[in-house]
């Protein structure tokens, strides 16, 4: 049976996509990045499509699920910070606008980046909180890993669900499988920002860290792969970035129809898109909600920091006890995201080799010498690029 569901802030359908899978039927899309949104018009054709949220009126008659991936430009360690009230991240509030009707959708669905828990001291999520308390929704989030479902990519997104008629804790809080160790990074390619070097790194075993959107000028900034097959230290291309979200290879390639817009800009789509299987997990359990006991959740006071995972409504927040990995399913190795990839050049290796060694950074045993054997490498490949 087919539900009714609304993607606002869609970026390049991720929670869409996820959500299809057990059969929700996104009826409007509404987008303002013109990249993202030649995506949208391609990968779901016969979706009306609206550009700007502060213009859309009403949802469609019937919508069960708001979902909203909302800006996270202001929100992020790697953006303004500006907060709540940001001119991206602000536009949050949108979606309460167009909830706030008296028989509204079942379901809310909200994600943004785990930065938002301590951004001004918490005042991001007592904003988004408060909100939802006074359209009477029972609120719960969860910080989730997208290595729990298989993706070698470590990265943790907020996934927040409210309702004014179920219970959200059902669906969030019904599996936790607590993290994997991350076994031996002398067994398994490594990934790490070369942009780094001093302060830090980003190391992930077999793993990269989160996929950034990169420039504001569509400059892309994809991370590093120390790999074990020969090929020294690579940066994944633009179709691994893809498939480390869980979308089909090339499947932002539409977006280089629109004029004006660069290569580069299909980073910043990817980097900011959800991945598809954590939506994909969020959707199987509106499908099989499970009992929660919650008796061994605690207050939250208003002074308290946000923790991983907590519930709330009318006005009273409570902790729960839950990792960032609600399953455990089978784990991809690295390796085989890297299809697309390329050598670091040796101008960025020789760069990341002199932060690296001026820093205090610590680095697993053989590391920095294996950059330095990619560098001679790339130096005697060619030569004149290596200055």
């Amino acid at each position: 049976m087919s539900r009714r569901a609304v993607g606002l802030f869609a970026g390049i359908g991720g929670l869409e996509i996820g959500l299809a899978e057990h059969g929700w039927d996104t009826e409007l899309l509404c987008e303002i990045d013109e990249g993202a949104t030649a995506v949208l018009k391609h990968r779901f054709p016969s979706v009306p499509h609206h550009a700007d949220v502060t213009t859309l009126r009403s949802l469609p008659g019937g919508t069960e699920l708001v979902m909203a991936g909302f800006p996270c430009q202001d929100l992020s360690q790697a953006g303004l910070t500006a907060g709540i009230t940001g001119d991206r991240s602000g536009l949050v509030d949108e979606v309460f606008r167009l909830v706030r009707r008296k028989a509204g959708p079942r379901w809310l669905l909200l994600e943004n980046v785990p930065f938002m828990l301590r951004l001004d001291r918490g005042a991001a999520m007592r904003h988004v909180t408060g909100a939802l308390d006074a359209l009477g929704y029972t609120w719960a989030y969860r910080v989730v890993d997208a290595r729990a479902f298989g993706l070698p990519q470590r990265r943790q997104r907020v996934l927040m669900l409210a309702s004014r008629t179920e219970d959200p804790r059902e669906v969030l809080f019904a599996d936790d499988a607590g993290a994997r160790p991350d076994g031996d990074p002398a067994h398994h390619p490594c990934g790490f920002y070369w942009t780094e070097g001093t302060r830090g790194l980003g190391w992930a075993v077999n793993a990269i860290p989160t996929l950034k959107g990169g420039s504001t000028l569509g400059i892309a900034s994809p991370p590093a792969v120390r790999t074990l097959d020969g090929r020294g230290i690579v940066t994944p291309g633009i179709v691994d970035a893809e498939r480390l979200q869980g979308f089909d290879p090339d499947w932002t390639t539409p977006a280089l129809t629109v004029p004006g817009i660069r290569s580069g800009h299909r980073w910043k789509l990817v980097g900011n898109a959800v991945s598809t299987r954590m939506s994909s997990w969020v959707g199987h359990r509106l499908d099989a909600p499970l009992p929660y006991d919650g008796r061994a959740d605690t207050p939250l006071a208003p002074s308290d920091p946000w923790p991983v995972a907590a519930w709330g409504r009318a006005g009273a927040a409570h902790r729960v006890d839950a990792s960032t990995w609600p399953v455990h399913h089978e784990y991809e190795d690295l390796g085989g995201f890297l299809d697309d990839a390329r050598p670091l050049s040796a101008r960025a290796t020789a760069g990341f080799l002199k932060r690296a060694e001026a820093g205090s950074l610590r680095f697993v045993p053989g590391f920095l010498d294996d950059v330095a054997a990619h560098l001679d490498r790339m130096r005697g490949a060619d030569p004149e690029r290596a200055a």
